[in-house]
């Protein structure tokens, strides 16, 4: 549905309103369903051309501020189908890019927007800025079919969800795996595997998703980073991470290995 083709030739088509993590609802007539695409209009200078959905040209427009009404982009991945991720993500993440990159980051002249591509370039140093993406290890550590999840002091009470954290500098993503568990768990680990990736939105991650094979079981939480973690069995589960997240899909991807066995 989402075609990643910057729409730069067009004059009018879908727009996306953005503040921060915020989204407009279209307004409804009664029969529609609820959506962040508002009717076709002519755009304007301050929108951005983002992308075809469903072979309509969309842009973004991104706003200082948002709405009463307006809503948190997690509740609207939850709230709609699935096929809209690709949509939603790409809307969140460029708009974090414009919003946070209108200066050079060498010499702090004033960016201007190119057209063709999602770039911000400086005609005063000559640098030139694409919007950010931080790569991430999510890994789901299981121990037969018991699953190790932990808390994060920010997640809705009673949720547990998979292990994550930032790859480093000049390391590749098996070894963040292995730090991030170990320094999150104090857990040790092996037999990697590499599942799926996804792009996650707040603000601009990447998420490389693997699991695990524990080679030890103490656990031993940080205390910053994770505020709790235990081992779980799949017939007694805490509250899960959103459907549409990753560390969902890895889960999910574990409990139905060990249903069919």
């Amino acid at each position: 549905m989402l075609r990643r083709e910057i729409p730069h030739h067009e004059q009018a088509g879908r727009v996306i309103r953005l503040s921060r993590s915020l989204l407009a609802p279209a307004p409804l007539n009664g029969s529609e369903e609820l959506t962040p695409l508002q009717p076709y209009q002519p755009w304007t200078e301050q929108m951005q051309p983002l992308c075809y959905w469903d072979d309509e040209p969309v842009a973004l427009l991104v706003e200082s501020q948002a709405g009463n009404d307006w809503i948190d982009g997690r509740q609207w991945m939850s709230e709609l189908s699935t096929v809209w991720f690709s949509l939603l993500s790409t809307a969140l993440q460029v708009g974090a890019w414009l919003e946070n990159h209108r200066f050079c980051g060498r010499c702090g002249a004033p960016a201007t927007k190119l057209t063709a591509e999602f770039a911000m370039h400086c005609h005063a140093c000559g640098h030139r800025n694409y919007p950010r993406i931080s790569p991430c290890i999510i890994t789901l550590v299981t121990s037969g079919e018991a699953m190790l999840l932990a808390r994060s002091p920010r997640f809705p009470p009673g949720r547990y969800s998979t292990l994550a954290g930032f790859i480093e500098p000049g390391e590749s993503a098996e070894e963040a795996v292995h730090r991030e568990v170990f320094e999150e768990v104090g857990v040790h680990i092996d037999q990697l595997r590499y599942h799926q990736s996804q792009a996650w939105p707040f603000p601009h991650s990447l998420m490389f998703g693997y699991f695990a094979e524990a080679t030890t079981r103490r656990i031993r939480i940080d205390g910053v980073e994770i505020s709790d973690a235990a081992w779980f069995s799949p017939r007694q589960l805490p509250s899960l991470p959103p459907p549409y997240s990753i560390s969902r899909e890895l889960i999910e991807t574990h409990l139905a290995r060990w249903r069919e066995e």
